[in-house]
């Protein structure tokens, strides 16, 4: 029988937590709309080095398993390849006990109300960056697509597929929601943003938090520069083909 919504989770090197991500959210889901939904799991092993593909495994309807890490726009269009629901939703491998709260997502798109909803997470209770990347994207998105954000970097979204597949592929790398969300409001997609308690592991304000972050902001910016001379490239071909 062909599933109602497609779950896709991203893994890379998460064997310590993916395993109490899919128990929670596969317990929610039946709890919640098991006489109404079929769920499919499908999880993306990107090249993990260590046993996320053994931890996640009995959990899980399909498996695919990258052999070298190709990044987390790869290993997403990767899950949508196999993905056959007509909801789409996209969570991380670390929510763990909080995995299941993302099944709000979906409410919009059953009513036929959103094309896309995007989670809006509590506010952190570490101190992290300094709002520098989040800026970046937020500022960027607006720019390129006029849609006001609040969650720019979330990953936890829920999607129509039919509306998804219209679209170019994922971009690669930490800048993937960013560009998912520039290109989904300048196609006209029914954008939605709804608070989600859900947690996940965060950085702080050490040496590996800074570095995290830092490869983030560049990778957003690539994507938002990547993204800018396209959307210049098409604003030239149409002012030639207005002469």
């Amino acid at each position: 029988m062909k599933p109602d919504v497609s779950v896709i989770i991203p893994a890379w090197n998460e064997a310590g937590t993916i395993e109490q991500t899919l128990c929670h959210f596969q317990a929610q889901a039946a709890h919640r709309w098991k006489e109404i939904l079929s769920f499919e799991i499908i999880v993306v092993d990107d090249g993990s080095r260590d046993n996320t593909y053994q931890a996640a495994w009995p959990w899980v309807d399909k498996m695919v398993r990258h052999r070298r890490r190709r990044g987390k726009g790869a290993a997403l269009q990767s899950g949508v390849a196999e993905a056959r629901g007509e909801l789409l939703l996209f969570l991380d491998a670390d929510l763990q006990a909080t995995a299941g709260e993302a099944l709000v997502l979906i409410e919009p798109l059953l009513r036929r109300e959103a094309d896309m909803a995007i989670a809006k997470l509590p506010p952190s209770g570490v101190k992290a960056g300094f709002g520098l990347v989040k800026g970046l994207a937020r500022r960027g998105i607006r720019r390129l697509s006029g849609y006001e954000t609040e969650a720019p970097l979330s990953g936890q979204r829920a999607v129509r597929a039919d509306r998804l597949r219209e679209l170019r592929n994922f971009a690669r790398g930490f800048g993937v929601e960013v560009a998912l969300t520039i290109d989904a409001a300048c196609s006209g997609m029914r954008i939605v943003e709804l608070d989600v308690p859900i947690t996940h592991r965060e950085t702080g304000r050490d040496w590996h938090g800074f570095l995290h972050r830092g490869r983030q902001f560049a990778a957003v910016g690539f994507t938002l520069l990547s993204r800018w001379k396209e959307r210049k490239r098409t604003w030239v071909s149409s002012d030639r083909s207005s002469i």
